[in-house]
């Protein structure tokens, strides 16, 4: 059976669609937007944000008991091994309160920050990251988060309860033929009285197998008395006509509950509704703005425990004489494993604090976390694995029937990958974070270079546009990166000197706005196309606010007196490793092949190169690439088996 055919969608109407749902304005500052700006404001996070004592010590009273319970009654063997958590482990998660971390007390919930949020799942992340995806999915993108950011009183009270302690959640936006393009959802919601009617189908619902309550992405179609357009529901995973028609198995985090749901003729009260109707891509990636920080708290995590693995194995492996660290090749790989680890931590904690805090508009400093910690991770691991060689590869069940420590290596390497597609593919990241750090250019000269403009309104945004590029073009020439005085705070007497990586930023800020300024004069209309080149700018500014991060933690620990010299260390060893990055990616903005690599891609596209692919069996099944999402009643079996 072949897939139907979805609603023709045209470019610009999917643009229109994305930038419909982007948050419009900048209602407060931001750190990571005027760094793209060539404004390296080290104010807006420096002195590093430090949390209310009442946070912290309910925050660590949680965390204590927490991992208490990581250590007794979580088997990340047993779950890797079974591929499913265990009922009796989510019951005992329940009794915890760890439903409702980032849930209000009055709700029932334990009210927690977003800092501590991301350490309590990073600790249970560390013994499963499989348990930590189904609380990061419950609460960072399921029903808790859009119901605290745009629910009525009535919907809190109703459902909030129930999250904070008994009900799993799930968040259903992508369907089989609908990834990151989401003007071509197919799932509707038609008004019929005081309810809608849902029928469509949703593809890699993560929880969703065991969910009680979910988050369903629908169109409504545009009638009298109806806005229409992508609408948010809470839906309710035992309604009749829901179907969770299969359970979906990948190559890493074995216990996630993540399975596919169908929705025929299902009644949904107009009560449930959240937000009007044509704001659900808003509220999707309003949530996101935060909710995106569960996967760099994974990330960290991953981190910590690569770093104790290389560490403890590196003491015990010696060859030709001498520990396996003290040979240069394997040394750089722990070395940057070290450095890396406290980077993404300092990006998280501020990140986190910053959220916490509500001063700072943070859509792109989330963004920029979940996008460079995910693809850091991954590093990390791979060069795990590398360190640990034949037993990397092994798994941890393989090494202990042999009588050596149970080290999931391989297991870790699987379940981080996942992470530079969960929430935002790394692709789509770059594109998302693109569009936000030329906001400002787009808002002075977007009408210059749209092609279905007017005269007149091209000749306004030209009078626009000189007026904001005379001001703002003087300033990238010079500024305080080049004054060897600038941010000596940041080399005290006997530490690391970290001034001199933060007038690198500064500089680098400035030179990336230049660079910026540049392929929009050069490419103008045609900027959007060129997405090597803003992947590249994006990774630039990615490392830079890392830089930052890592400098201001670093920092905030010596003044603490808290490991402050050794901080200096890691942050002063980061930052020249990610000063070679940068510079790397500088150079590639312009000397690249991503012209030919065009022109290839259309040659095997059209057939020119088949004849490569010669000379192998392909070892695939058969079936189309994408399945039928036909809408209609369920022919199988339902799977959905909620945990009580």
């Amino acid at each position: 059976m072949t897939a139907p055919s979805v609603r023709p969608v045209s470019e610009r109407e999917a643009r229109q669609v994305a930038e419909a749902a982007r948050e419009q304005d900048w209602k407060k500052p931001s750190f990571a937007k005027e760094l793209f700006l060539g404004r390296f404001r080290l104010d807006l996070i420096h002195p590093h944000p430090t949390p209310e004592p009442e946070d912290v010590r309910r925050g660590e009273e949680f965390l204590t008991k927490l991992r208490d319970f990581c250590e007794t009654r979580i088997d990340g063997a047993r779950i890797e091994r079974e591929a499913k958590i265990p009922d009796e482990t989510v019951n005992g998660l329940k009794e915890l309160g760890a439903l409702g971390m980032k849930i209000d007390i009055k709700y029932g919930g334990l009210g927690l920050t977003s800092v501590y949020y991301n350490k309590a799942l990073a600790l249970v992340g560390s013994v499963s990251p499989a348990v930590g995806a189904l609380l990061s999915a419950h609460q960072s993108i399921g029903v808790p988060q859009p119901l605290k950011l745009f629910g009525t009183q009535e919907q809190k009270d109703a459902f909030l309860p129930r999250c904070a302690r008994t009900d799993i959640t799930a968040f259903l936006l992508t369907e089989p033929d609908v990834g990151s393009d989401p003007a071509r959802l197919a799932t509707s919601a038609v008004p019929d009285g005081d309810d809608y009617v849902l029928d469509g189908v949703k593809l890699w619902t993560t929880n969703g197998v065991v969910a009680d309550l979910l988050v369903v992405m629908a169109r409504v179609p545009k009638s009298e008395g109806h806005k229409g357009g992508i609408t948010a529901f809470v839906v309710e995973a035992a309604a009749e006509g829901v179907t969770v028609e299969h359970r979906n198995a990948f190559m890493g985090l074995r216990g996630i509950e993540n399975g596919v749901t169908r929705f025929h003729r299902v009644r949904v009260p107009a009560a449930h509704r959240i937000g009007p109707e044509g704001a659900g891509l808003k509220i999707a990636l309003t949530t996101l703005n935060t909710g995106r920080l569960s996967i760099p708290a994974m990330c960290v995590a991953g981190g910590k425990w690569a770093l104790k693995i290389a560490r403890e194995w590196s003491a015990a492996r010696e060859q030709w004489g001498k520990s396996i660290a003290e040979h240069e090749a394997v040394g750089a790989k722990i070395s940057f494993i070290a450095a890396t680890t406290f980077a993404l931590e300092a990006v998280l904690d501020l990140s986190g604090q910053m959220a916490d805090e509500n001063r700072n508009d943070i859509r792109i400093e989330a963004a920029l976390a979940k996008l460079y910690s995910s693809e850091m991770a991954w590093l990390m691991m791979d060069e795990l694995v590398q360190i640990r060689g034949g037993r990397g590869y092994e798994t941890a069940a393989s090494l202990a029937a042999r009588g050596e420590r149970a080290v999931p290596a391989e297991q870790m390497l699987r379940d981080s990958r996942i992470n530079r597609i969960f929430e935002g593919s790394t692709e789509i990241m770059h594109l998302l974070i693109a569009r936000e750090a030329v906001d400002a250019h787009l808002a002075v000269a977007g009408d210059l270079i749209d092609p279905e403009k007017s005269l007149g309104d091209k000749a306004r945004a030209g009078a626009r546009a000189g007026g904001f590029y005379a001001r703002w073009l003087p300033r990238l020439v010079a500024g305080p990166g080049q004054l060897p005085t600038t941010y000596t705070a940041f080399h005290p007497a006997g530490h690391r000197d970290l001034a001199g990586h933060l007038r690198y930023v500064e500089r680098s800020s400035r030179k990336l706005a230049r660079s910026t300024f540049y392929a929009m004069s050069r490419w103008q209309g045609r900027m959007e196309t060129k997405q090597g080149f803003l992947g590249r700018v994006v990774d630039i500014g990615a490392e830079l606010f890392a830089m930052s991060a890592a400098c201001v933690r670093a920092e905030r620990l010596r003044t603490e007196g808290e490991h402050g010299r050794e901080a200096y260390e890691l942050a002063d060893v980061f930052c020249r490793q990610a000063r070679i990055r940068v510079e790397e990616l500088f150079g590639r903005l312009w000397t690249n092949t991503d012209d030919l690599d065009r022109k290839l891609v259309s040659g095997v596209l059209a057939g020119s190169y088949e004849w490569l692919e010669a000379g192998i069996v392909d070892p695939s099944g058969a079936g189309p690439w994408i399945a039928d999402a036909t809408p209609g009643p369920a022919t199988t079996d339902n799977v959905h088996r909620p945990i009580r």
